[in-house]
C-alpha cells in the first residue's frame, strides 16, 4: 500500500528513528514502511497516524493498495467459480 509517513514524518522534522521510539519500533521497521516493503500492522498504523493527527487512511492510502486489488480479484475469480459450480 503506498503510504505518506516519510512526507510527514519529514513535515514533522521527526528522523525515522524518532518516529520510530514514538511508536515502539525501530527505525529499521519505520524504514521498511515508508519504502513499501512493509505494511504495518493495524495499531502500528494507528499510532503512526496519531503521532501526526491524521487518521489512518490519510497516512496509509488504501484505495491504491496492490494488496487490495489482488484480494478483490480473488474474490471475484472465488465467486465466479462458486457459481459455477451451482449451476
Amino acid at each position: 500500500m503506498r503510504n505518506r509517513v516519510k512526507e510527514l514524518r519529514e513535515l514533522f522534522g521527526l528522523t525515522q528513528e524518532q518516529l520510530g521510539e514514538m511508536v515502539g519500533t525501530s527505525r529499521q521497521a519505520i524504514n521498511a514502511i515508508e519504502t513499501g516493503k512493509n505494511e504495518p500492522s493495524i495499531w502500528l498504523a494507528y499510532d503512526i497516524s496519531k503521532v501526526f493527527g491524521e487518521t489512518i487512511e490519510n497516512v496509509f492510502l488504501f484505495e491504491d493498495s496492490e494488496k487490495k486489488s489482488r484480494a478483490e480479484s480473488s474474490r471475484r475469480m472465488t465467486d465466479g467459480v462458486a457459481g459455477n459450480q451451482n449451476i
